[in-house]
């Protein structure tokens, strides 16, 4: 926990010196400064704002991540007390993998009907997660394949990616809302000073505030998606030391095997499974590393 507020603390320091170190390079500091005084803008309260803004999206949707899920995927939440059959395997399963990974309180555990091979992990923290399955999965693969998948999905839940991808999207938003208003206020300023009667141009404003926004979010979106091909791959080692390394190679090999054979352009974009087929400059937005690369990744030991 502490090691995440100091990286949380850490990242927001970064953002906020890599803003001044950019604005000043690109001179824009001093218009900042000019436009502060003649038209009684505070940046820095602009900054803050952005901030607050930024990460309270992010954070509400954490926080309603699970009781989303469970309503948007019609989720069947298996009740440990009354489970029986593969019910009570997949409950005793998590509960196994969730306590070698060190958790004190266990994950709920999910199935959703679905001819989709796939799995999700979600949930604000460690102590309020869930684990859900689809009956596709359930169908298609051997046990020893369902463990490799629950095992890396606890792994996402241990190492706090939940937490940590809601924290790097708010530092991204509020990078993007507060640059993109920057730039097109000392863009619309200057173009004013040209103007005879010198007025603000709030449309222009506006309208370069809207593209920057678009474009910026685009960018942000590729620092996204590169950490989230990051913790992939950290999701499988996870889930090779707590179910086996050929459990885990097992379950992604049967992913590729399946892959050829389903279109899964259509897979809900929140579950932890979903492969892209994007190539070229397109796998720059991919949430998910090839799966050959993780297969051999995972056979070369190199988690």
């Amino acid at each position: 926990m502490f090691k995440r507020i100091f990286l949380f603390i850490l990242t927001n320091i970064l953002v906020v010196a890599t803003i001044s170190i950019l604005l000043s390079v690109l001179g824009v500091t001093h218009y900042i400064e000019q436009a502060e005084s003649e038209y009684s803008i505070n940046f820095r309260s602009l900054l803050i704002l952005c901030l607050i803004w930024g990460f309270t999206g992010a954070l509400i949707s954490l926080a309603l991540s699970k009781v989303m899920a469970k309503w948007m995927m019609g989720l069947h939440v298996i009740d440990p007390r009354n489970a029986t059959g593969v019910e009570a395997q997949l409950v005793s399963a998590v509960h196994r993998l969730a306590r070698q990974a060190g958790l004190t309180t266990m994950p709920e555990v999910a199935i959703y009907e679905s001819e989709e091979v796939n799995a999700f992990a979600t949930g604000p923290t460690r102590s309020n997660s869930l684990v859900a399955v689809s009956t596709g999965l359930l169908e298609n693969m051997s046990w020893d394949e369902v463990e490799g998948v629950l095992g890396h999905e606890v792994a996402h839940i241990a190492n706090g990616d939940m937490v940590t991808m809601t924290l790097l999207q708010g530092v991204i938003n509020a990078f993007v809302l507060f640059l993109s208003r920057v730039l097109a206020f000392v863009i619309s300023t200057a173009m004013s000073r040209s103007d005879e009667e010198n007025s603000f141009p709030y449309v222009l404003n506006s309208i370069l505030t809207f593209v920057f926004d678009i474009i910026l979010t685009l960018l942000g979106s590729l620092v996204v998606a590169a950490f989230s091909r990051y913790r992939e791959y950290r999701a499988d080692a996870g889930g090779a030391r707590l179910a086996g390394r050929h459990k885990m190679i097992a379950a992604l090999d049967r992913l590729r095997r399946t892959q050829e054979l389903v279109d899964n352009s259509s897979a809900p974009a929140m579950a932890s499974f979903k492969i892209s087929n994007k190539g070229g400059f397109l796998a720059l937005f991919s949430t998910h590393p090839p799966l050959e690369e993780r297969i051999r990744r995972l056979q070369q030991g190199n988690y």
